[in-house]
């Protein structure tokens, strides 16, 4: 089975970046009116400092439309998670104890792993 490759950059990304790869844009791609969609109440205080600060830069690029809530709420939630993950880290480093006296790696240290993970899938469909 073949590997699929790298995903299209929106063609609002191409226009921005100047169209490196001087391949043809397509016009026919939909459209959705290039405005913010409302901030979701239920989402980490972290996450809705991230979403005041990326939501209004996307949004002037043209990249951020209403159809995008899930998405920017899942890299906003996943940033917030590396966040908190990280501050552990910090306060209490990267192994801990366990009751029998084995050195093992902290959970956190994983969990900020897997939400680069998140954040770095999220940020590609934004062209981040």
């Amino acid at each position: 089975m073949a590997v699929a490759g790298r995903k299209p950059k929106p063609p609002e990304l191409r226009v921005i970046e100047g169209n490196p790869g001087h391949r043809p844009i397509p016009d026919n791609t939909p459209k959705p009116s290039p405005k913010a969609p409302s901030r979701p109440s239920w989402i980490l205080p972290e996450a809705k400092r991230e979403w005041n600060r990326i939501a209004p830069q996307l949004e002037k690029l043209g990249l951020l439309t209403k159809a995008d809530r899930a998405a920017l709420a899942g890299y906003c939630q996943a940033w917030a998670r590396y966040r908190q993950a990280e501050e552990i880290i910090d306060e209490n480093g990267f192994t801990m104890m366990t009751d029998k006296g084995n050195e093992i790696q902290r959970p956190e240290v994983s969990i900020s792993r897997n939400m680069l993970q998140q954040i770095r899938a999220f940020a590609a469909e934004f062209g981040l």
